[in-house]
C-alpha cells in the first residue's frame, strides 16, 4: 500500500505548507534546512535534497515485517496459513473418522469429531481471554489444528451417511465468503451499530434455542425427535424443516459476521495496531467460517433426510 511507503511519511506530503515551500524551503522536512534554493552556493545542498527524496520514492514500501504493524496484506497471509493448517488435520480427522469402517462393520468413528470439537472450544477460550494480556500464536496453530479434526471428522461422518454433501457445502461456503468480501470491498456492505445490536440480540436467541434443542435431546423428549431434534421438525411454510428455516437465517448472520471481522481488521490497520493482531484477526475469521461451513452442512442434511 502507497501509505505504508516510508516516503509518505515526510511532511512534504502532509504538511500544506511544506508542499507550498517545497523544493529546499524551511518547512519541506530537511529537504535543505534554511537555505535557499535559488543561490547558487546551496545548489549542491538542494541536489543532494532532491536525490535523498528520488531515492525514498524508489525504495520499496514499508510492508508489516518492517514496521511491525498490522497491515491487510499480513492478515490474509497468516489466514491462508491457519487454514493450510486446517486442511491438512482435516485429512487426518477424515482418515481417522473413515478407518474402521469395513464390510463386517460399516460404521465411521466420532471420536475425531469430539476431540476436534472439545479441543477446539477450550483453546478458542484460551485465545479470546488469553489474548487481552498477550497473543499467543502457538495457541492459535494448535486451534487451527483441533479445528481441522472436528472439519475433518464430522465431513467425513456427513459424506458417509449422504455422498456428495462435502462438495456442496464446501462451495456454498466459498461461495458465501466470496459475495461477503467482494460486497465489503466494494463499499457495498458495511457493519453498523445498529445491524451489529440486532447480530448480537439474534445471536443470543439463536444460542438459547440450540441449548434447548441440545437438552431435549439429551433427555429424549418426543417433540425433539429426529436426527437434529427440533431442526428436523416440520414447519409451518409447506412443511420445511425449522432447520432450514433456522439455517438460512444463520447463515446470514454467519456473513454479518464476516463483515465484522472484515471492519475489526481494518479499524486495526487504522489504529496502528502490532503485527501480532494479524494473527488475532486471522483467528476470528476461521471461527466465523468453521461457523459458517457446519451451518451450510446441517441445512444440507437436513434436506438430504428429510426426502
Amino acid at each position: 500500500m502507497a501509505l505504508n511507503n516510508p516516503a509518505f511519511n515526510n511532511p512534504a506530503f502532509q504538511d500544506p505548507k511544506a508542499v507550498q515551500t517545497y523544493p529546499g524551503g524551511q518547512n519541506a522536512a530537511g529537504l535543505g534546512g534554511q537555505t535557499q534554493y535559488a543561490t547558487a552556493q546551496h545548489a549542491g545542498t538542494d541536489a543532494a535534497a532532491r536525490a535523498r527524496l528520488e531515492g525514498m520514492y524508489a525504495a520499496p514500501a514499508a510492508g508489516a515485517i518492517e514496521t511491525d504493524r498490522m497491515s491487510v496484506e499480513d492478515t490474509v497471509w497468516k489466514t491462508v496459513g491457519l487454514f493450510a493448517i486446517l486442511v491438512v488435520t482435516a485429512v487426518v480427522g477424515w482418515v481417522w473418522t473413515m478407518s474402521p469402517v469395513t464390510v463386517q462393520n460399516p460404521s465411521p468413528t466420532i471420536v475425531p469429531w469430539i476431540v476436534g470439537m472439545l479441543g477446539g472450544f477450550v483453546l478458542s477460550l484460551a485465545v479470546i481471554f488469553g489474548s487481552r494480556k498477550k497473543i499467543r500464536p502457538a495457541l492459535i496453530f494448535a486451534y487451527a489444528a483441533f479445528e481441522g479434526l472436528f472439519i475433518g471428522g464430522i465431513s467425513a461422518f456427513f459424506e458417509f451417511m449422504w455422498p456428495g454433501i462435502v462438495v456442496q457445502a464446501t462451495i456454498a461456503t466459498l461461495a458465501v465468503v466470496g459475495v461477503t468480501l467482494a460486497l465489503f470491498a466494494s463499499g457495498k456492505v458495511r457493519a453498523s451499530k445498529k445491524a451489529t445490536k440486532v447480530f448480537m440480540i439474534a445471536m443470543i436467541g439463536y444460542l438459547v434455542f440450540s441449548l434447548v434443542n441440545l437438552g431435549l435431546m439429551l433427555f429424549n423428549v418426543p417433540i425433539a425427535g429426529g436426527a437434529f431434534g427440533l431442526y428436523s421438525q416440520p414447519s409451518f411454510l409447506f412443511g420445511i424443516p425449522w432447520g432450514v428455516l433456522i439455517g438460512v437465517f444463520v447463515v446470514i448472520m454467519a456473513a454479518y459476521s464476516l463483515v465484522l471481522d472484515f471492519d475489526q481488521i481494518q479499524q486495526g490497520v487504522r489504529n496502528g495496531a502490532p503485527r501480532a493482531y494479524g494473527w488475532l484477526g486471522a483467528f476470528g475469521i476461521m471461527v466465523t467460517v468453521v461457523w459458517l461451513y457446519v451451518e451450510i452442512l446441517r441445512i444440507l442434511a437436513i434436506l438430504r433426510g428429510s426426502n
